[in-house]
């Protein structure tokens, strides 16, 4: 169990999180396994931890498993599982967004077929899908730039 010094930073960096948009259970249960010494718990240590029930940590560890920022891992022997805060989280959930980019292309190709072509409508959804194209271009370099300055 964390300091509480370190339980405070985790909370507070999760309530800032949350302020930005991220789901609030979500970013407790992120910080609470990013602050863990092993980075790993399983959901009856993250509901006990955080004080949260059992529905809200599933839900919390499936949005984080559907963005790439955790893994769950089978407990041998057992039915239960452990949740993982892996060790390039930020860098994999990150590399893991070209292809929502592509979704989001292909969606903002397809309405603007559907608007009329002077409409800001049209403006504003082809500003949008240049901007994916752009981040769907660039992140692999930013990534690549990132991983030389880790060594």
């Amino acid at each position: 169990m964390p300091s509480d010094e370190v339980e405070e930073f985790a909370e507070q960096m999760a309530a800032t999180l949350a302020a930005a948009g991220f789901p609030r259970m979500a970013a407790r249960v992120m910080m609470a396994l990013m602050t863990a010494e092993s980075g790993r718990a399983t959901a009856e240590e993250l509901s006990h931890q955080l004080g949260a029930s059992a529905a809200a940590i599933s839900g919390a560890t499936r949005y984080l498993q559907s963005m790439a920022i955790i893994r769950r891992l089978s407990i041998p022997g057992t039915r239960k599982h452990r949740y993982e805060l892996p060790d390039h989280a930020w860098y994999d959930a990150t590399s893991s967004q070209g292809q929502l980019y592509t979704h989001l292309i292909d969606l903002a190709e397809r309405g603007l077929s559907a608007m009329p072509p002077d409409s800001k409508a049209a403006q504003r959804t082809a500003e949008m899908a240049d901007y994916f194209r752009f981040m769907r271009e660039r992140l692999p370099l930013l990534l690549e730039e990132w991983k030389a300055t880790r060594g």
